[in-house]
């Protein structure tokens, strides 16, 4: 499976956001409350976000442990459902200034946040193609050099720098574009 390092950065956003989300609902639940049509009870949102999160936080679990066909699916069409949230949520604007991705307010909707969906998307596509059936993580890191210590790492570092382009990288994005330059005065 040439794609597994980028199927595993998928696989663990999706445990951390989940995690994340199951911890602080509120932000998610207040972002998805914008998305749906008609009034919507906060706190039952909260609850659906939460049972939601620790679905999500599962399937990366899981997806982590058994890269498989169906597993690798699963991530996959949660990365398309991601894609299809934010995309709403970039076309409507206004106060939504979070897609609660990590369950707080840091994580405006963002072009890089689409292209980053479809990536990851894409990666867990071509790993369920490729993947056997009854695989593991282990027996993918006995195929890999130094037992799939590089590859790990690799993937560690590679969640760390994904989750800050998707949330540190996108608030600084955000203040720049609040941001006004300051007056230029003639002397």
């Amino acid at each position: 499976m040439e794609l597994i390092g980028p199927y595993l950065i998928a696989a663990g956003l999706l445990c951390s956001a989940g995690v994340a989300k199951a911890i602080r609902p509120g932000d998610t639940a207040r972002a998805m409350a914008t998305l749906l049509p008609g009034p919507t009870s906060l706190h039952l949102m909260q609850r659906i976000v939460r049972v939601g999160a620790l679905a999500e936080a599962a399937v990366g679990a899981a997806a982590i442990v058994f890269p498989r066909p169906a597993t690798a699916s699963v991530v996959a069409l949660s990365y398309v459902g991601f894609f299809g949230v934010v995309a709403l949520a970039r076309r409507r604007g206004g106060p939504l200034a979070t897609c609660g991705c990590f369950g707080r307010p840091d994580t405006p909707p963002t072009a890089l946040h689409l292209i980053v969906d479809l990536a990851l998307a894409a990666a867990a596509a071509a790993v369920a193609l490729s993947a056997p059936r009854r695989g593991t993580l282990v027996t993918q890191l006995v195929h890999q050099p130094w037992g799939g210590f590089p590859l790990l790492f690799a993937s560690a570092v590679g969640l760390w720098l994904t989750a800050l382009a998707l949330s540190a990288l996108a608030n600084l994005a955000a203040a720049r574009r609040l941001a006004r330059p300051l007056p230029v005065r003639a002397s």
